[in-house]
């Protein structure tokens, strides 16, 4: 107790001392938003992964998806890492840095309402981002309660306190730059403790081609609905299909969440997205590729995991299943991974939500003047508002055991990537997009979410998985924005050629980085 105790106070001490130290660098809204545009290859890769994988991808979909499919469930920490990291880099990084700089949108719905010229625009993306933000953002604190409960047996609310308290000392103080800084050091933790917990399992069952050995004697029903031995070390596992929408979900999903593209906002120079497209791709083949992995051998542990009254296999309870027995230093290292996870990822939710209500709804809607320091002022209370309605949500959902909350924290990455993604890259790469066609996309992404959360037996039987249905939304996207966009009035053509002017603009680079014509 102990060793776990001592690591989990220098981890609180360093992260507040970060938060601290760079408090100068959050002294405007650009500072403590976008770190004024200034962040290098390695913190914008690491800030990036952090807040990709947290606590509800180590403890709940590793658990979840490593049941179901087996060793194949690393496909979607694949996917997760060359879709959800490479791709994005390379297609949207350079792009998004300069349409967002020349636009001056710190913020998506800000992009949204000046590329399409509709503050109504920019509103409506704000309301769909607070109202699906919030519960996800509560879902970062229950991946934390068996785990914490495992290593230190003590009432999971004072964490879901301590864990607030503490986001909201960091990101108040330094802002975006501290925020990043401590994704650093947090992601360094992730790397360090997903490597440790891998070799610890496969260790102790026997090494890598035991492990295996007893993963195929196991019978799992395929889709087909046949007991079939060793499906579960099959290549695609005994759902592929299934499998294919957790990898579309969690994967190209990331392109259009705001979290993550106003990580592109903020890059530094043209070095920084070469860097951090490797940085970032390197660090999720690991870290996600090894929470998958390490997921697919929960079947090992079938004797131990927790069971519902239903029969029901608890998902939640495999991983910490898994680390219960491992020595008192490694499952010290494992709180603070998924501490870690958690932390960095809340982080970055509450900045992104606090100043997109702040600029893009409050500043010239409700607040018609609001200078430079105001809106900082705003921000970082709405960052303080923002954790604690989070916390609040993860107590009583705690407590109480609702579960039209855990319902709705499941629907909001699909809603968001359903309603941002299409939009958003047409929006960069295609002038003839329409406003219409956006509102339209909006529209349906989120009415389709919001109705499988009430109807979801009413679904086709694929789609009535809030994954599945998510992925359908986003891949809808990419067809009603291009029709709807075709057949409504095109934009002013005099106006969108100035917005992708900045494309044109000539830069001059060194001769090792170009040839001369």
């Amino acid at each position: 107790m102990v060793i776990k105790v001592v690591l989990l106070l220098a981890f609180f001490a360093i992260t507040i001392f970060i938060g601290i130290y760079f408090r100068r660098r959050a002294d405007s809204v650009s500072g403590f938003v976008l770190a004024g545009r200034d962040v290098g290859p390695w913190l914008t890769a690491f800030a990036y992964g952090t807040t990709y994988f947290s606590a509800v991808i180590f403890v709940g979909y590793a658990g979840q998806f490593g049941w179901r499919f087996g060793t194949a469930a690393t496909w979607v920490g694949l996917g997760n890492a060359f879709i959800g990291c490479l791709m994005p880099w390379i297609i949207l990084g350079r792009r998004t840095r300069i349409m967002t700089h020349h636009l001056k949108s710190a913020t998506m719905p800000e992009f949204f309402g000046t590329r399409f010229d509709s503050s109504a625009l920019k509103i409506g993306a704000a309301i769909i981002i607070f109202i699906f933000l919030i519960p996800y953002t509560a879902s970062l604190y229950n991946g934390l309660s068996r785990l914490f409960s495992m290593a230190f047996g003590i009432d999971f609310v004072y964490i879901i306190v301590a864990m607030a308290i503490l986001t909201a000392i960091y990101v108040v103080a330094g802002g975006y730059f501290a925020t990043a800084v401590n994704d650093f050091i947090q992601g360094i933790i992730m790397l360090a403790g997903i490597i440790a917990i891998i070799a610890t399992v496969i260790n102790n069952n026997g090494g890598f081609i035991n492990a295996l050995t007893g993963m195929a004697r196991v019978e799992e029903v395929n889709v087909m609905g046949v007991k079939v031995p060793g499906v579960l070390t099959s290549f695609f596992g005994p759902d592929p299909l299934s499998l294919l929408g957790v990898v579309i979900l969690t994967s190209l999903g990331t392109w259009g969440l705001p979290q993550m593209v106003s990580k592109f906002y903020a890059i530094k120079s043209e070095k920084a997205i070469s860097k951090g497209a490797v940085i970032s791709t390197i660090f999720a083949i690991i870290v996600a590729g090894g929470c998958y992995f390490l997921g697919s051998f929960g079947r090992l542990y079938a004797n131990v995991v927790e069971v519902g009254a239903n029969g029901a296999v608890v998902y939640d309870s495999i991983i910490p299943k898994i680390i219960e027995g491992f020595p008192d230093l490694l499952i010290g290292l494992v709180v603070l991974l998924v501490l870690s996870a958690s932390i960095s990822t809340l982080s970055s939710l509450v900045i992104t939500s606090s100043s997109t209500l702040t600029l893009d709804f409050l500043k010239g809607h409700v607040v018609k003047k609001m200078s430079d320091k105001q809106q900082l002022v705003i921000i970082r209370t709405l960052v303080v508002v923002f954790i604690v309605i989070s916390a609040i949500i993860a107590v009583l959902q705690y407590k109480q055991g609702v579960m039209f909350i855990a319902q709705l924290m499941g629907v909001s990455w699909g809603a968001l990537a359903g309603s941002f993604l299409a939009p958003f890259l047409y929006g960069l790469f295609w002038k003839r997009a329409t406003r219409i066609a956006v509102w339209c996309n909006f529209g349906f992404a989120t009415i389709v979410m919001v109705l499988n959360i009430f109807f979801r037996n009413s679904f086709p039987v694929i789609l009535q998985s809030p994954i599945n249905a998510g992925a359908f939304t986003m891949l809808a996207g990419f067809i009603i924005v291009p029709i709807v966009s075709i057949l409504t009035k095109a934009p002013d053509s005099k106006q969108i050629d100035g917005i992708f002017s900045c494309y044109e603009e000539t830069v001059s680079v060194k001769a090792k980085d170009a040839l001369a014509e």
